[in-house]
């Protein structure tokens, strides 16, 4: 999938993905992770998410990755924040109090441009990618952050019944991703009200990854 496709999916406000209140799996299952209050947390390919904010608002410090600046460049205006923008590597990083996001091509982020996280949140990025690129992203995520722990939030639905993304990610798919690094726990799943996008049946899980070596 092409960058232009979300590039234009936010140029032209066509932004169905986004939620507007902060996630409930992820209210509910953060305590999980086991993260100090001033913990760093990652959220790759991040958008505008209204999960920052809560975030932001329990203590916790942030820092994400995502393809476009016109979306980090909302997300600092609905936070009511004025960033320093300067750029890093390839990258264009958006900083402010207890925030840094990288914008750009997220396999460009590196180690050092990412700094220490203590966890990760992935709600968007794993469902949002092909099934061609996904286990490559799941291989560049836990070296980057040394398989820090992790929330995940999955979608599984009949694929031949609809074209993502979002797409289909199966238990047995996120076990082949993540197995020999994590364990990981289905901690909720719930039907998608009314269907994904409408359309078709979907069930939403809750996923909790923990390498039981690291420390939080």
């Amino acid at each position: 999938m092409e960058a232009s496709f979300w590039h234009n999916k936010w140029e032209h406000g066509d932004i169905g993905f986004h939620e507007n209140e902060t996630n409930p799996l992820l209210v509910k299952h953060l305590e999980k992770l086991g993260m100090q209050p001033d913990g760093r947390i990652f959220l790759p390919l991040c958008g505008k998410t209204r999960d920052i904010a809560w975030l932001l608002g329990r203590g916790h410090r942030i820092v994400g990755a995502e393809l476009s600046a016109l979306a980090i460049e909302q997300l600092f205006s609905e936070l009511g924040l004025q960033p320093a923008v300067s750029a890093v590597g390839k990258l264009i990083r958006y900083s402010a109090s207890d925030i840094d996001v990288l914008v750009g091509d997220f396999f460009a982020v590196t180690v050092d441009l990412l700094g220490p996280v203590n966890a990760i949140y992935d709600r968007a990025a794993l469902v949002a990618l092909p099934d061609g690129v996904r286990a490559d992203y799941a291989v560049h995520l836990m070296r980057l952050t040394g398989a820090a722990p992790q929330l995940l939030v999955s979608l599984a639905y009949d694929q031949q019944r609809m074209a993502g993304p979002p797409f289909s990610v199966t238990e047995d798919e996120i076990r082949k991703h993540y197995d020999n690094a994590y364990q990981v726990h289905c901690v909720q799943t719930n039907a998608v009200a009314g269907g994904l996008k409408g359309k078709v049946e979907a069930t939403e899980s809750a996923w909790i990854l923990q390498n039981m070596g690291r420390r939080t």
